[in-house]
């Protein structure tokens, strides 16, 4: 059988659509575009077993999985392929297939009619696979699941066989990344017409394995259905830095890059805003100054001597230096003090851009409203800064990064980083976007003031906030993703601030 161009794997999109945007992608495709469904359920097989095929070329029996509606149906046709291909094929259906509708019905049909051996779902089958199709739920799933769907998935996971996902491992909500109680651990999932939000927060870095797409689509119609139905996230583009860092003048002064003040580091606590500085020097900001408490100054002119280290005790003392800079950091290791409630307070009203992180953001957690009036203060909170912001708790945050940030930009303005696995940076007007570079080596101390440095750099230096926000956010994920590559554990903060240098000079690679 000769493979379609449209059934081919193809590069990942930018676009991240929820189960509801997913929906409605569909529905463009088979009543606007008049593509018919049962095609796409048939091309979506065919990307499928193609990934199947170079996967696992030694594969001989495949059993698929398949549930009660078009992602099953999707697994009826993966069968008849493999049938066709000369394959032991069988399916095990988790769902009664006399109650199968439309194009779902039509493709267990032609599953039968092709010799593929249907019988319920028993998990002492599943040793005998070389591999596992999960054709189970995909994207529509939007309940926990019940006991038994529950067991059944766990005795997948139990088999020990490999598994390829169709649309999305069993069990993963499409639109937070949250396992329903259980999920099927993919080692390879293959997205079709659009990827899912789910698959790059929460769980799903961790469940889809190798993730691949397949647009089902040419490229005029992927176009025009893509102009159709807004995605609910972008992908950080690789190129971002590409674009908007280009090489500089050769008549360039200091001057032209950012004076950033940052200002933290109660007494004592000089390690934050040294690491923070460095990071911001490291990312080119032109001059970066730090306010601290007396008792740092020699402690953060030791650690980095290009840095300018004032102490201060009063907002007086302090606005001097906020007159001098172009963009203007608070929070890194600034404690919640009256002395750091004094210069906070005198930081939140200025009308310049401002970087706000760590206590700065819980001293704002204790105002009832705070909202940002200029569309360049950022915040960029950890799950538990988050929480404290919306008077919530971690797991509530994490269980819905896209909710939690919808929620911040409502409470507080500007411009959100959620950190975290998956960062989402979200800013009323632009549609939120998501970086998926990082790991979890970078979950160590100092991290987040590595990114507090390298934004407020960017800031200084790219004109548009928006812009300067994301490339840093993805700079920083791309320094941390070339430190760990000596071994994630051990990756410490200062190890990301060596290669942001790096990562930050696109154009001399």
């Amino acid at each position: 059988m000769r493979k379609s161009i449209l059934a081919r794997v193809q590069p990942l999109p930018l676009n991240l659509y929820t189960a509801a945007g997913s929906r409605a992608l569909d529905r463009h495709v088979i009543e606007v575009l008049d593509v018919p469904g049962y095609m796409l359920m048939c091309r979506a097989a065919r990307a499928a077993f193609e990934v199947l095929r170079q996967a696992w070329p030694q594969a001989r029996r495949i059993v698929v999985l398949c549930g009660g509606g078009n992602n099953g149906g999707d697994g009826y046709v993966v069968a008849r392929l493999a049938c066709e291909a000369g394959l032991e094929a069988q399916v095990l259906a988790l769902a009664d297939p006399a109650a199968l509708k439309g194009d779902a019905q039509r493709a267990y049909a032609d599953c039968v009619a092709a010799g593929v051996v249907v019988t319920a779902f028993e998990a002492a089958r599943l040793a005998a696979a070389d591999v596992l199709v999960d054709a189970i739920f995909g994207t529509g799933l939007d309940r926990p699941l019940d006991a038994s769907i529950r067991a059944r998935l766990s005795a997948i996971a139990g088999s020990a066989r490999p598994v390829l996902s169709l649309d999305l491992p069993s069990g993963l909500n499409a639109d937070t990344g949250a396992e329903m109680g259980a999920a099927v651990r993919a080692d390879h999932t293959v997205s079709f017409i659009g990827l899912k939000l789910g698959a790059f927060i929460g769980a799903g870095p961790d469940l889809i394995g190798q993730l691949h797409f397949a647009s089902l689509l040419t490229s005029e119609q992927a176009r025009a259905v893509a102009e159709a139905v807004p995605p609910a996230a972008e992908r950080i583009a690789p190129d971002l830095l590409t674009q908007t860092l280009s090489p500089r003048a050769r008549a360039s002064h200091k001057g032209d890059f950012g004076r950033v003040l940052i200002i933290g580091g109660g007494p004592g606590m000089p390690g934050a805003v040294c690491l923070a500085g460095e990071a911001c020097l490291r990312a080119g900001a032109g001059r970066v100054t730090v306010a601290t408490h007396p008792q740092n100054t020699v402690a953060v002119i030791a650690a980095r001597a290009e840095l300018m280290c004032h102490g201060v005790q009063t907002a007086d003392e302090l606005q001097p230096l906020i007159d001098a800079a172009d963009v203007v950091v608070i929070g890194p290791g600034l404690g919640t003090d009256a002395w750091a409630q004094v210069l906070f307070d005198r930081v939140l009203s200025i009308d310049k851009p401002l970087v706000i992180d760590a206590d700065g953001l819980n001293l704002l957690a204790r105002r009832s409203v705070s909202r940002a009036t200029r569309a360049d203060r950022v915040l960029t909170p950890h799950p538990g800064e988050a929480a404290r912001l919306l008077a919530s708790d971690t797991r509530a945050v994490q269980a819905d990064r896209p909710g939690t940030l919808h929620r911040l930009l409502e409470r507080c303005g500007g411009i959100v980083v959620l950190k975290g696995a998956g960062t989402l940076v979200g800013s009323t007007g632009h549609t939120p976007a998501l970086c998926d570079h990082g790991n979890p080596g970078m979950a160590s101390a100092g991290m987040g003031d590595v990114l507090t440095g390298a934004i407020a750099a960017l800031m200084g230096q790219v004109a548009d906030s928006w812009t300067a926000v994301r490339a840093a956010v993805l700079a920083h994920a791309m320094a941390g993703d070339a430190a760990a590559r000596a071994g994630q554990r051990g990756t410490l903060a200062g190890d990301v601030i060596a290669h942001l240098r790096t990562c930050l000079n696109p154009s001399s690679k």
